[in-house]
């Protein structure tokens, strides 16, 4: 079942142009110029209950302008949004109930309060039984190791303590679906990995929907099995974690420590990467050399240690945003 559909979903911004200089702004306030961006371009997309999919792209691409329409924060100009079967332009409120939303740049919490105070009046606003919220204040606050400060106002906490609180607001209603938009920044890997267990744990036992954009690899190569990649506004890949690994770049970084120096030259499918006289380090194109092939080259005898690993995640997702501004 379809929990997400999106249908030739389209955003455009007026904004407003300034011309160089004094003159310019005053011909500004009197004679104003617009200009229409286009900050998404008919996307179409739909995502399953349980599925944990990453919605990423560059800066500026659209993402965040997607996610708001989804949530019912923006209007779209033109297409049909479906959430639980819901339209967020008419049951925006009815849908508040059932989905939950982290914006890792902007505060949902009051300042003044402390978390603790935060979560029960998000309690309250989702009309949750008094005992019920104060488990689940326990529960998130003993996972996310919130004890220390969540009697603490949030404007003294530091940014990584208010990001694990705004998650955990988040939470407090239990949603079917939840909306991170860079969810762990600023967050140290200990605290990230504790937000990655909590995700991972609802999908698996709630089949909570998890709906994540970050410029984090490795949230979305931990968390996600499915990669959705929107430039420029619109959709230029929709394909599994797998397949983006296996058919973008069918690469291999080799690391070798060698006992004698080897006089090695880029040659079709192998890169030098680094160089160091007795250390070693190259990228394979298995699509034109295997990698026994370059081991050839290094000569297996004269290699004291070795280490093959795929390409990193982001080098993948660089190299997919670099062809599609090729084209």
């Amino acid at each position: 079942m379809n929990v997400i559909e999106v249908k030739n979903l389209c955003k455009t911004f007026k904004v407003k142009k300034k011309e160089k200089g004094l003159k310019g702004s005053f011909r500004s306030l009197w004679h104003p110029k617009y200009q229409k961006i286009e900050a998404v371009k008919n996307i179409e997309f739909t995502v399953e209950k349980g599925e944990m999919i990453a919605f990423i792209g560059p800066n500026g691409a659209g993402k965040s302008t997607t996610i708001k329409m989804l949530t019912g924060i923006l209007y779209p100009d033109k297409g049909d949004i479906s959430i639980l079967g819901l339209d967020p332009r008419k049951a925006r409120k009815k849908l508040a109930y059932e989905i939950g939303t982290v914006f890792g740049q902007k505060e949902q919490l009051w300042t003044h309060l402390t978390p603790y105070d935060n979560f029960k009046f998000f309690g309250a606003i989702y009309d949750i039984p008094e005992e019920a919220v104060e488990r689940k204040i326990q529960e998130l606050s003993t996972l996310f190791e919130l004890e220390e400060f969540i009697n603490t106002p949030v404007r003294n906490l530091s940014l990584g303590q208010r990001i694990r609180c705004e998650i955990v607001a988040s939470l407090i209603h239990d949603p079917k679906i939840l909306f991170l938009d860079e969810p762990t920044i600023g967050l140290d890997p200990v605290v990230k990995e504790n937000i990655r267990a909590l995700i991972k744990r609802m999908n698996k036992e709630y089949k909570t929907t998890i709906f994540l954009t970050s410029h984090d690899t490795s949230d979305i190569e931990k968390l996600c099995k499915r990669v959705v990649i929107i430039n420029h506004g619109e959709l230029v890949l929709d394909d599994s974690m797998e397949n983006l690994k296996y058919h973008y770049l069918n690469k291999k970084i080799v690391e070798a420590k060698m006992k004698e120096k080897v006089n090695l030259e880029d040659e079709d499918g192998i890169t030098i990467l680094k160089d160091k006289g007795y250390n070693l380090k190259i990228e394979v194109d298995t699509s034109k050399k295997s990698v026994a092939d370059a081991l050839k080259l290094l000569n297996p005898d004269n290699i004291i240690d070795i280490n093959i690993s795929n390409i990193p995640l982001e080098n993948i997702i660089t190299e997919i945003y670099k062809k599609e501004e090729d084209k």
